[in-house]
């Protein structure tokens, strides 16, 4: 079931309203009429390290210093870097 609230309702009644979607129930926050945020249970995205191992390659090169970048940075003296 969807509560609809105005901004100012919102502001005031903030913490019952997060109980209120923690218990379950969507919130619709509206701006004269028109509604503008959904206040809903937060999910947690799952995060897997090394999710792409073995899937990419490169060598070390990728971290060898750029002259065109050092030239955008340090201009055409890149003898001073």
């Amino acid at each position: 079931m969807a509560v609809n609230v105005n901004i100012h309702e919102a502001k005031t009644q903030l913490s019952r309203l997060l109980e209120r979607v923690a218990a379950g129930e969507h919130v619709i926050i509206s701006k004269a009429g028109k509604p503008i945020a959904d206040l809903v249970p937060h999910q947690a995205a799952a995060v897997t390290f090394g999710g792409m191992k073995g899937e990419i390659s490169y060598d070390d090169s990728v971290f060898d210093v750029d002259q065109d970048i050092q030239r955008m940075f340090y201009g055409d003296d890149v003898a001073a870097s």
